[in-house]
């Protein structure tokens, strides 16, 4: 067995090498390279298997992968500095003016697609001799629903959107994984018997406790760290403030019961606008975010090489793969409808860019939180089906959505592009139309 150093040693050995690889060979998008390079690397340890099974690469690398909890690695880990570094680019102007369309997708399309998501899985699963209870339709639904805010900031990274449409995609996604684990909670614990005290109440409380509490815990801890910057001037300093600010906020979070995800992107936003406007010099400034933006880009690397290799220690049924593709195009029309559906309500009070409902359909992608939802569920006869309706809709979206998003940009938005509102200038009236 591995020790702890060994086995971070060897991801991160591994994720150089095949960023270097694809950097001079493949020239794929950063992180969709490392998850296809990875994935090809385990598919074709498992072709080694079958055909010399007298091996014993496949073990020893399979026995390496399951000491990685893959649920504590994003959920407890990598999560909290990954929204954090996301959080800090976010424009406050320009998310308060879009905030709306960003809360409404966030919940009100979250709900929608988790709904339809589970009655077309329970549907399609009927349909294919597949038995899965509608309780854990629902756990697939609420896991699948939210797109992952590390993916779609990842791809966007790559992609020239609209100013107003990059503010609604990077909005929805860094709130709505708050949001979809109350959810997917919610939906568990009824899965796996609701005990007495489930009902409306207990929902109510989760949603207020966990989400508007992360959000106040965010805004608390993120003032005290603003506080504690501009007293001093010292960038190495600063630098440990912020990582103090995002490890401290989300344990507490945890702690109290609160909404991590949440609480670390409120912090994120503060110190990413009032932090280095009003208490960072132009040096603490460039050490800090270049800082954060390192830890992202590495972390990224590792979590998209993590997601790739995981199939090697998933062990899927082959007589479930008929499931992964009905869920494809189900999660397509799931996040369609709950994109349509209140941008249509809402266009009679606030603008949207042309190619509005496409794109963000299209940009709906998921990744590591869907997978280690999926991962950390109980022992079950309906897990099985869960994660492979989840894997397959996970790297759907980021290798296919991902790498012709910006093909749906280019011939869905931007023709208009210079009709969207500039980072100082309001909403032009309504036009009504999406």
């Amino acid at each position: 067995m591995l020790s702890l150093f060994q086995l971070l040693a060897s991801l991160l050995t591994v994720t150089a090498v095949f960023a270097w690889l694809n950097h001079r060979i493949f020239r794929l998008p950063a992180n969709i390279g490392l998850l296809v390079m990875g994935l090809g690397a385990s598919l074709l340890l498992i072709a080694i298997e079958l055909l010399f099974p007298q091996t014993h690469l496949y073990g020893a690398l399979t026995q390496g992968l399951r000491q990685i909890d893959f649920y504590e690695a994003v959920m407890h880990g990598m999560l909290a500095f990954l929204l954090f570094a996301g959080a800090l680019h976010v424009d406050l102007g320009r998310l308060r003016r879009r905030a709306p369309v960003v809360g409404v997708l966030a919940t009100v399309g979250v709900g929608i697609s988790t709904l339809i998501i589970a009655g077309g899985l329970w549907a399609g699963a009927a349909a294919l001799g597949i038995d899965i209870a509608f309780a854990w339709a629902l756990v697939f639904g609420a896991l699948i629903a939210p797109t992952d805010p590390v993916a779609v900031l990842s791809t966007l990274k790559a992609v020239d959107v609209p100013e107003a449409l990059e503010t609604d995609m990077t909005g929805e996604a860094l709130f709505n994984d708050g949001i979809a684990v109350v959810l997917f909670t919610i939906t568990l614990e009824a899965a796996t018997g609701p005990s007495e005290d489930f009902g409306l109440s207990h929902i109510l409380r989760l949603l207020v406790v966990e989400a508007g509490g992360g959000a106040v815990l965010g805004l608390a801890t993120g003032f005290l760290a603003f506080r504690a910057l501009r007293a001093i001037d010292d960038y190495s300093i600063e630098v440990m403030i912020s990582l103090a600010l995002v490890t401290g906020t989300y344990a507490l979070a945890d702690m109290l019961q609160m909404s991590g995800p949440i609480s670390v992107v409120v912090a994120g936003v503060l110190i990413g606008n009032h932090g280095a406007a009003d208490a960072m010099s132009a040096q603490t400034r460039r050490y800090v975010f270049g800082f954060w933006t390192l830890v992202d880009d590495t972390l990224n690397a590792v979590l998209f090489l993590l997601i790739g290799l995981e199939v090697l220690v998933l062990g899927f049924d082959p007589d479930l793969a008929w499931i992964g593709l009905v869920a494809i195009p189900l999660a397509l029309l799931a996040r369609f409808a709950s994109v349509g559906l209140p941008v249509a309500v809402l266009a009679h009070w606030k603008s949207f860019a042309r190619g509005t409902v496409p794109v963000l359909t299209w940009g709906g992608v998921r990744g590591g939180i869907s997978v280690a939802l999926a991962l950390s569920l109980p022992a079950s006869p309906d897990r099985p089906v869960i994660l492979v309706a989840a894997y397959a809709v996970v790297l759907f979206t980021i290798v296919v959505q991902g790498l012709s998003l910006d093909r749906v940009v280019r011939r869905t938005a931007l023709p208009d592009d210079a009709t969207a509102p500039g980072p100082d200038q309001p909403d032009p009236p309504a036009s009504g139309k999406a």
